[in-house]
């Protein structure tokens, strides 16, 4: 039934290496969304029935950042995220780069704004209402002036309130990944948004099993000591993501 209604249906496996969430947990990690609020809802219907169908459990979905940009609703993604009814599943939402560069805008950093500007902010602007014609033609400061009111406090206490990272059993929930070499609770904030060939070249053990966004793969990377869940949904119209429970995982895909 999910395969019919909601996409391609990558099956469960028991993983190898025995990587494991507590008894009683069952946990779900949502790649990055870039205003996507079409596959967002499609995804969690799929992931309500599939927890649904899977008996009692504590429940916690994470997501994985990069809420914003390139999509045409990220104004909408965050409302959404706000007013949902989670059904006393527990929410974890991470922090992006996406919406690091986002809160750098709001406090007017103008080179922060350019660079947006060429990564997916211009649709996060257009879809709290700044024109086309604007962001066609104005200057950097003409933008930030009409674009920064447009910003409801409500979605501005929610891209403060992001965290970093989340450590459940014998996962990493992070954005980006993590540093070589580093212990997971002395990473920085900036590698856990931005990195990526180091980490994703590691062949070695992180300390812990990382569930990740932000690198664009056709399929899901499952590898013995990271999962890559960036399926490129802004462009793909794939939204993945992966379901964990003792020491089994399966996937979920748009």
């Amino acid at each position: 039934m999910l395969k019919n209604l909601f996409g391609e249906w990558l099956g469960s496996n028991r993983a190898r290496g025995a990587a494991a969430v507590p008894v009683g947990r069952r946990v779900y990690a949502i790649g990055d969304v870039h205003g996507r609020l079409d596959l967002l809802n499609r995804l969690l219907e799929a992931v309500f029935e599939d927890d649904s169908g899977r008996g009692a459990a504590q429940t916690t979905i994470v997501f994985l950042g990069d809420f914003v940009d390139r999509g045409p609703s990220s104004k909408e993604v965050i409302d959404h995220l706000l007013g949902r009814d989670w059904h006393g599943r527990q929410v974890i939402r991470l922090k992006g780069n996406h919406e690091e560069i986002f809160l750098l805008a709001l406090a007017g950093d103008l080179e922060a704004v350019r660079l947006w500007l060429r990564i997916g902010g211009e649709e996060t602007m257009r879809s709290y209402g700044t024109s086309p014609g604007l962001l066609d033609h104005g200057g950097l400061l003409d933008i930030v002036e009409d674009f920064v009111p447009r910003v409801p406090d409500a979605h501005i206490s929610f891209l403060n309130g992001l965290q970093d990272m989340a450590v459940i059993g014998d996962y990493c929930f992070v954005h980006a990944g993590v540093s070589p070499g580093v212990p997971i609770d002395r990473q920085k904030p900036a590698d856990l948004r931005w990195i990526r060939s180091r980490f994703l070249d590691y062949e070695g053990s992180y300390g812990a099993v990382v569930i990740h966004g932000h690198s664009i793969s056709a399929e899901v990377e499952s590898l013995h000591n990271r999962i890559g869940i960036d399926t490129g949904a802004y462009a793909t119209g794939k939204l993945t993501a992966v379901g964990l429970e003792r020491d089994r995982r399966w996937f979920l895909a748009t």
